[in-house]
């Protein structure tokens, strides 16, 4: 929690003012119990009507001024509370975007929910409350007792007996009831990710009629939950019902001396009342010390949690100074070619906490404005290849090159500016179509927008729809089918004019026609980049400059359609199971066709 208090820096003096107030309407009441005194001792003793009067009237002025006084200290403990909460929650999420995709994949996604949303407010009302009473409520218990003091030693001699063992109650049950609150937590983990999982894979659950068996797994982690959560209550209920005996014997105490203190007149029935009222002030305070405990047990555990994201430091070393370009390397770039170089040199990638390597001694050169296939079965790599161009992942052996520069030596941001990434994934956001685009590039203007679209093959649609450029997107993209999706997905890359181009499986969902002229449209772009296309399909990579053929993390071939048909079994076998006898059939005919178009 001290580390997280830097993002409080800024509400300093709200987070002494909102106490001091507290301090004041605490002192204001502490008055209370000596004037209820003053009123019994001097006012009805005496039937002095005038003076009961005076002082009901000073009761009134005391509790408008406390009212003035906590409305006051409440407004500078909110202040700071959500102000905190807003800063670190936005600390949060730009130190989860600085992760890599291996923290992504350890942490996962339905943790970070649970600290950006739950454990974040629950630090907010721990703060708050912690501004509003950790000083006030221990001000008003031993306030009480020096008072008490004040009033009669012997009979304040309860006080300092009641006192202390009301703090290791509180402390006890705090001490036990810590770890517990964490564990709580973890469960809520586990509920949110069990639940995010249904809901993505609604359609997969309904399809395989796993509905119930998802319905029995969600209930054992729920009740799991529930028991744990059950247990902590039982725990933090202890707080009240000891609290409340503790106090009451120190009452039965008090009246006890007190009564036989009046009969021999050393105290006065009004000092009596005083101290009843003190050992009922510091009640009702250890009430809600008890309440601010658990809370602030709670929020302990909840800010160990969110500290625990950002000791997470991303695996992304930037060995690399930004290196800007000038126009002038532009102009000197555009004479020559607008493609980069891409080698690969013995490259080898082991996923974090993975026992083998997912790849093994990769070495291949994409020359500028070349496009290289990536076909294999499912699992050998394909995407896994892809990943480390923009250094999503790094290598763990070997070496990945741009331009002759190796990616772990160029800042992100200058690596990641020259490339395009089409995720297999078809992502959109909530927005226009306009916005969505502009993703590649903020400053592109409409002909650029237009020109992209239609390189994508999606201008036609785009133009069918009122609004155009600005037509409604909504979450996920879902308003549109997955051909259209994907489509845009690509168009937003082509906006940032990149000179890497990674197409991710990103034209699965597209029907054969258009997916021919997507390839056809990208090779004839004027600023050609380097392409990388991942396919299931040999269909969509058969013109590539080179194929590479990955069977289990491994290279079992390179070369052009015609080499590996000959030279490479396991691309054969690809081959032949997507069109008929192996030979050339009506869909590779239709193939040739629309690329020779």
């Amino acid at each position: 929690m001290k580390k997280l208090l830097k993002y409080l820096d800024n509400y300093k003096k709200e987070s002494i003012l909102g106490p001091l107030f507290k301090l004041l309407e605490a002192a204001f009441e502490l008055l209370v119990p000596l004037v209820m005194s003053a009123i019994i001792d001097q006012g009805i003793a005496q039937g002095d009507t005038s003076y009961i009067l005076r002082m009901c009237l000073l009761l009134v002025a005391l509790g408008l001024v406390g009212l003035i006084c906590s409305v006051t200290a409440q407004y500078f403990a909110a202040k700071a509370a959500v102000g905190f909460a807003t800063r670190l929650r936005r600390a949060l999420f730009g130190h989860i975007q600085t992760l890599s995709y291996s923290e992504m994949d350890t942490v996962g996604a339905s943790t970070l929910i649970t600290r950006m949303t739950s454990d974040i407010n629950q630090v907010q009302n721990g703060l708050n409350l912690t501004l509003r009473l950790l000083l006030r409520s221990p001000f008003v218990v031993f306030g009480s007792m020096v008072m008490a003091f004040t009033i009669d030693v012997q009979a304040a001699l309860v006080f300092a007996v009641v006192i202390p063992v009301l703090c290791v109650v509180v402390f006890g049950i705090m001490l036990a009831g810590m770890p517990l609150y964490k564990k709580v937590q973890k469960g809520v983990d586990r509920i949110l990710g069990i639940t995010r999982e249904n809901l993505t894979g609604v359609r997969v659950i309904r399809a395989f009629g796993r509905e119930g068996d998802e319905t029995a797994g969600f209930d054992r982690e729920n009740e799991a939950l529930t028991r744990m959560q059950t247990l902590v209550g039982k725990i933090s209920a202890l707080m009240n019902p000891v609290t409340y005996v503790i106090i009451n014997a120190g009452l039965l105490a008090i009246l006890w001396q007190g009564g036989i203190s009046v009969d021999t007149g050393r105290l006065t029935q009004g000092q009596v009342v005083a101290l009843i009222n003190y050992m009922s002030q510091i009640l009702v305070e250890l009430i809600k010390m008890a309440n601010l405990i658990i809370t602030i047990t709670k929020a302990l555990a909840c800010a160990a949690r969110i500290q625990s994201v950002f000791d997470e430091k991303s695996s992304l070393e930037e060995e690399g100074t930004l290196c800007v370009r000038t126009a002038e390397d532009e102009m000197e770039e555009s004479k020559t070619t607008y493609g980069a170089e891409v080698v690969f040199d013995h490259v080898g990638m082991t996923y974090k906490n993975a026992g083998a390597e997912s790849l093994t001694d990769i070495s291949f050169t994409a020359r500028p404005g070349d496009t290289i296939g990536i076909i294999g079965g499912t699992g050998s790599g394909k995407t896994s290849l892809v990943n480390l161009i923009p250094r999503f992942y790094d290598v763990s052996s070997g070496s990945v090159t741009v331009d002759g520069r190796d990616v772990r030596k160029l800042s992100l941001e200058e690596l990641r500016s020259q490339i395009g990434v089409v995720p297999q994934k078809a992502r959109l956001f909530a927005g226009t179509i306009r916005e969505n685009l502009l993703w590649g590039d903020e400053n592109a203007d409409e002909d650029r927008l237009w020109g992209a679209l239609e390189t994508a093959q999606a201008r036609e649609f785009v133009e069918k729809k009122e609004d155009g450029l600005d037509a409604r997107v909504t979450q996920g993209g879902s308003n549109f089918s997955g051909g259209q999706r994907q489509r845009l997905t690509i168009a937003r890359a082509l906006v940032r004019k990149p000179r890497i181009l990674i197409l991710d499986d990103s034209a699965s969902a597209l029907d054969f026609a258009t997916d021919a002229a997507l390839r056809r449209s990208i090779r004839q772009m004027k600023e050609a980049p380097t392409v990388f296309i991942v396919s299931q399909r040999t269909s969509s990579i058969r013109y590539a400059d080179r194929i590479i053929v990955l069977d289990d993390g491994r290279m079992a071939g390179i070369g052009t359609h015609d080499e590996l048909l000959e030279s490479c079994p396991v691309y054969r076998e690809i081959y032949d199971s997507q069109f008929d006898n192996g030979g050339t059939g009506a869909d590779e005919r239709r193939d040739q066709k629309w690329e020779q178009k």
